[in-house]
C-alpha cells in the first residue's frame, strides 16, 4: 500500500468517533434512577442500589449504599463500578466530589419537569445501551401525558389543599413534583406561588383560601381520616366530604409511574367538579 494511503486510512481512524462502552457495572444513588433502569430492561447491570429503592421488588435484592444524607464511599468503590448514575438534587454534593476525584465516572439525572421523564429514558437508554426499549418506553410516556393534558388542563379549576403533613401543616408549590400533577389536572392551589417548593403554613392561611378538597398522600393511598381535619370545619372541604387519598409512592417518583399517580390524582379532582351540578 503507497505511504500515501496508508497515512490517509490511519487519520480516517482516527478522526472515526469511537464507540462508547456500554457499561457493565452500576451504581444507582436514588430509587427513580433504579426504578427506569429496571423500566428500560438494564437491570442486569445494576450492581448496587439506594436506600427505598423498593420498585420493582427484584430491586430490594440488591445492596444499598446510599441514603439522602451519605453515600458509603468504601461500599462504592469496592463494587468497582463502570458508571454512578446520581441524583443531582438528591445526594450528597461532596460524596459525588470524592467519588469523582477517586476516578469513578459519574453521570447526573435531574429531572425537575413532567416532561424530563421521556427525555431520562432516553439518556438512560443511551449510557446502558437499550436505546430501543427506552425509546419504547418514552413515546408511551409522552402519550399518555399528552393524553392528560388533553383530558384535564381546560377544565374549570378547583381549588385544593394537597396536605403534605398536618402537624407542622405544610404543603407544595413552584416546582414541587406534586404541583406539577396539579396544574396537569386543572387544580388551583392557593399556596402554589410561595417561594418555597415545600412550604409551611398556618391554620388561619389555609381557612382563608377554603379549599374545596383537600388531597392527602400516604402509602397505599390510606383513606383520609376526616376526624384530623375538624379544626377546619368551616372549610368548604371539610364541610362536603371532600377528601381525596393519593398514593405516596406513586406522586414523589420521576419515572413512568408517575402518570398513575396523576391519574388518580385528576380523576379524584373530577369528581368534585362534576358534584358542582
Amino acid at each position: 500500500m503507497p505511504v500515501r494511503c496508508f497515512s490517509l486510512l490511519w487519520l480516517l481512524l482516527l478522526a472515526a468517533p469511537l464507540r462508547a462502552e456500554v457499561p457493565e457495572r452500576i451504581v444507582a444513588l436514588a430509587p427513580h434512577i433504579t426504578e427506569l433502569l429496571f423500566d428500560i430492561g438494564a437491570e442486569a447491570q445494576l450492581v448496587a442500589v439506594s436506600d427505598f429503592s423498593d420498585y420493582p421488588k427484584a430491586a430490594r435484592q440488591l445492596p444499598s449504599v446510599a441514603n439522602y444524607a451519605q453515600i458509603q464511599l468504601e461500599a462504592v468503590l469496592a463494587l468497582q463500578p463502570d458508571l454512578v448514575i446520581a441524583w443531582r438534587t438528591g445526594n450528597p454534593q461532596a460524596d459525588l466530589q470524592r467519588l469523582e476525584q477517586l476516578g469513578i465516572k459519574v453521570q447526573y439525572s435531574d429531572p425537575l419537569k413532567l416532561d424530563d421523564i421521556a427525555s431520562e429514558l432516553r439518556w438512560l437508554g443511551e449510557l446502558t445501551g437499550r436505546q430501543q426499549q427506552a425509546e419504547a418506553r418514552a413515546r408511551d410516556f409522552e402519550q399518555r401525558l399528552a393524553a392528560l393534558r388533553q383530558q384535564y388542563q381546560q377544565q374549570a379549576p378547583v381549588r385544593v389543599f394537597f396536605a403534605m403533613s398536618q402537624q407542622p401543616l405544610s404543603t407544595v408549590a413552584n416546582h414541587a413534583w406534586p404541583q406539577l400533577m396539579l396544574e396537569l389536572c386543572g387544580a388551583e392551589n392557593p399556596f402554589a406561588t410561595n417561594r418555597n417548593d415545600y412550604p409551611q403554613i398556618g391554620p388561619e392561611q389555609l381557612l382563608l383560601a377554603d379549599v374545596e378538597l383537600i388531597i392527602q398522600p400516604s402509602r397505599g393511598a390510606a383513606p383520609v381520616q376526616a376526624s384530623q381535619w375538624r379544626q377546619f370545619s368551616s372549610l368548604t372541604a371539610v364541610r362536603k366530604g371532600h377528601y381525596l387519598a393519593v398514593d405516596a409512592d406513586l406522586m414523589y417518583r420521576f419515572t413512568r409511574r408517575s402518570l398513575e399517580g396523576a391519574s388518580q390524582l385528576c380523576e379524584g379532582i373530577d369528581a368534585v367538579r362534576q358534584q358542582r351540578g
